[in-house]
């Protein structure tokens, strides 16, 4: 199978090191500015204003806000990754699935600040780890990612994980596989919208890493798959 793992959220916890990457960013860039907590709290929230689900309503390519063009910016991201901690043993279970035949990938959007998702996933020690990288939201949309996949691999099956199921809605195909990774930061968003999520096919819901592994068998089993 094919098995694409999302990055933020699902095999690092980038979310509760935000705030703490913005302090040591006005730090760096802004020494003489006071109350650099509650400035580091404002963007924070700022930051996290784009992390709600637009529910499928919006498949395009993402710009980035004036601010976060900015050297100030890309310090915070530099710390941010610095700050990072991989979740579940993410890196030994990569190694894992792929000693087991599947082929692994990231499958993530961009930052937005061209090229920041491969360096982080290098800075986390991730990306040597792929056999693919395929990012999208700057240079591509989400569905031509997808499209993309699919001229890569074939009508293999996808295993999607991510811990943003919205972007599950309308997208795939049948030989795919959704898998929503439970990851509280971002699944706040999620509890006001079941209904919608109810409307997704081969949906499955994992709350550890590992049990990816219980999700493959039973996708073998489904589709009696060697």
């Amino acid at each position: 199978m094919i098995i694409g793992f999302d990055f933020d959220g699902t095999l690092v916890d980038s979310y509760s090191v935000i705030e703490e990457a913005f302090k040591r960013a006005l730090e760096r860039h802004y020494r003489w500015l006071p109350f650099k907590g509650i400035w580091a709290r404002f963007f924070t929230r700022i930051e996290l204003h784009f992390e709600k689900p637009k529910y499928g309503r919006h498949s395009g390519k993402v710009k980035s806000p004036f601010f976060l063009r900015t050297k100030f910016a890309r310090t915070w991201f530099e710390e941010r990754a610095k700050l990072t901690k991989i979740l579940d043993d993410a890196d030994e279970l990569i190694r894992t699935l792929r000693e087991e035949g599947h082929t692994v990938i990231s499958f993530s959007a961009e930052d937005f600040i061209d090229g920041m998702k491969e360096r982080r996933l290098k800075i986390a020690g991730l990306y040597e780890l792929f056999d693919d990288i395929i990012v999208f939201g700057k240079e591509i949309t989400l569905c031509e990612a997808f499209q993309l996949l699919r001229e890569k691999y074939g009508d293999e099956v996808f295993v999607w994980v991510d811990d943003k199921p919205w972007r599950f809605i309308g997208r795939g195909d049948e030989n795919t596989e959704f898998v929503w990774y439970y990851f509280p930061p971002t699944a706040r968003f999620v509890e006001e919208k079941r209904e919608l999520l109810a409307a997704i096919p081969r949906l499955h819901v994992i709350r550890d890493l590992w049990s990816i592994q219980d999700v493959v068998e039973r996708i073998k089993q489904e589709r009696r798959l060697r």
